[in-house]
């Protein structure tokens, strides 16, 4: 079957897309001007904020509304009635229809019938196993956030909006920004963490301390990022931190100075 032939075809890439991760961009990427549209609007790996930005050409499924569709009305009534899919793209794993009775190998026999063509993309693997959201979630909880980037196929990534803090860290030197964890992402292992800060579409380096600061408690998880060779007021706008390695956990600091001294070091293994 030429893929030429297919070219023009409107096409529609299935799936749950939590992260979209690289497995997820195989399927995303397996047509020109493909439509993403996600069946399950939990996302835990990714905001949807961010996943808007990214991918402009996402649909949203109305869980609801889709949940007690069999197969076939799911095909009938949306991948054909509404979204007019000529060409379908899906990992092999994708379930659907009510109860998920309906698998990939279904869809393509039932869409045969009608000259629609169906893709369906294997697994990808990292260290010799497949790649899945499930996965890069027990990454990110325990740490391994190099293992979950790898994954990814990008740094793991989030934004907030900066809040007001104690301002401590600019009496030390170290002035952060505060910003409450997005709801829903899962909350990577407490600690501090090499990272990248953009700010008004600048990128810097940084470190991000996430969790609940032993030495000054809070109640829930909170991200604070020193940025380097910034300096400016921040609150209230909106800025974007990716987690690039795990340097170290959470601690306790007897006093000022040996919190300091921490920092420093912190610094220096980064710069």
């Amino acid at each position: 079957m030429a893929n030429e032939e297919y070219k023009n075809r409107i096409a529609v890439a299935l799936g749950g897309f939590d992260g979209m991760h690289l497995a997820h961009k195989t399927v995303v990427t397996g047509a020109e001007n493909v439509i993403i549209y996600c069946v399950n609007n939990r996302f835990s790996l990714l905001q949807k904020s961010l996943f808007i930005k990214r991918y402009p050409n996402v649909i949203f499924a109305d869980f609801n509304k889709i949940k007690n569709l069999s197969g076939e009305e799911f095909i009938e009534k949306i991948l054909l009635g509404e979204l007019h899919a000529e060409l379908l793209l899906c990992g092999f794993n994708f379930r659907f229809g009510k109860d998920a009775k309906w698998s990939a190998m279904d869809l393509r026999r039932y869409l045969a019938k009608r000259d629609v063509w169906v893709r369906i993309l294997e697994a990808q693997e990292f260290e010799n196993l497949p790649i899945s959201s499930s996965r890069i979630r027990l990454a990110v909880g325990e740490g391994r956030i190099t293992s979950a980037n790898e994954m990814l196929g990008y740094n793991y990534t989030f934004e907030a909006e900066v809040v007001e803090g104690d301002r401590r860290g600019r009496t030390i030197g170290f002035p952060t920004i505060n910003q409450n964890f997005p709801d829903g992402l899962i909350v990577p292992k407490y600690g501090v963490y090499e990272s990248l800060t953009t700010v008004d579409g600048k990128t810097y380096k940084s470190f991000t301390n996430i969790g609940l600061r032993p030495t000054w408690k809070v109640e829930k998880p909170l991200s604070e990022t020193h940025i380097f060779d910034f300096s400016g007021d921040l609150y209230g706008k909106t800025v974007t931190v990716e987690l690039i390695d795990y340097l170290r956990p959470e601690k306790t600091f007897k006093d000022i100075n040996e919190l300091k001294e921490q920092l420093n070091y912190d610094k220096s293994s980064i710069i």
